[in-house]
């Protein structure tokens, strides 16, 4: 699962926390699904620097880039009160209503203004310090401003650069990071690095032909599979 969300990654500029979390939360507790989330974006967004950084300027950016250090630190408060069955829930209705808002939103883009981009920064925080899932009011912005892929792709990664790092440092300070976080990390981060390097391979082969259509099957796929998870053990306990 890491290495196919690392790929999604590499080859679209978002889409590992969407596809990875969901898949995480059925296999270890919610603080531990999201905690190896933003670990392993962090580690492969500071390991992969020069493939995107300097391609978005950052002072526009700054805006959005403090907004979603005060989303997510609030944010982390609430992680800690979550179930398993909820945070399954939540997670997955969120990768779902993403989905269908890249599906049928096709705006003609347009530069944002520094309010909407702190707005979208914001909301990218929240969802990043609950549910480590930063990805969707960012992705969303960077469709409608960014005049092609490339840009857009550079915009998220330079921006989930900064959100993994908050995210990090919350669950630090929140005590949710440990002995067994960086273990599970250890053992991951390999993945994570084959698939970044199989990701930007194809993405620069292919650039956006069928990056798109190949994220939104798989996230839907990941999304349903998830909701209806936690629905069905929702109503077993019932």
């Amino acid at each position: 699962m890491v290495v196919f969300a690392a790929v999604l990654r590499a080859f679209t500029g978002f889409g590992f926390a969407l596809a990875a979390v969901p898949v995480f939360s059925m296999l270890m507790p919610p603080l531990e699904a999201v905690v190896l989330s933003v670990m392993l974006t962090l580690a492969v967004s500071v390991s992969t620097l020069r493939t995107y950084w300097g391609e978005t300027p950052i002072k526009p950016m700054l805006p959005m880039i403090v907004a979603s250090l005060l989303g997510t630190l609030v944010g982390a408060m609430f992680l800690g009160s979550v179930s398993t069955d909820s945070f399954q829930l939540w997670v997955g209705l969120s990768v779902i209503a993403a989905c269908a808002v890249l599906t049928f939103y096709k705006p003609a883009p347009k530069p944002g203004s520094a309010s909407v981009g702190a707005l979208a920064g914001l909301s990218s925080g929240l969802l990043n310090g609950v549910f480590a899932i930063p990805g969707p009011p960012m992705v969303v912005y960077a469709v409608a401003t960014q005049p092609s892929a490339i840009k857009a792709r550079s915009l998220l990664m330079t921006f989930f650069l900064f959100s993994a790092g908050f995210g990090v440092l919350s669950y630090a300070l929140a005590g949710y990071v440990n002995k067994a976080s960086w273990m599970i990390f250890a053992i991951s981060f390999p993945a994570m690095f084959l698939g970044d390097k199989l990701g930007y391979r194809l993405f620069t082969q292919y650039g956006t032909r069928l990056y798109k259509t190949v994220a939104l099957i798989a996230l839907f796929a990941v999304g349903f599979a998830t909701t209806g998870r936690a629905l069905l053990e929702m109503a077993r306990l019932n």
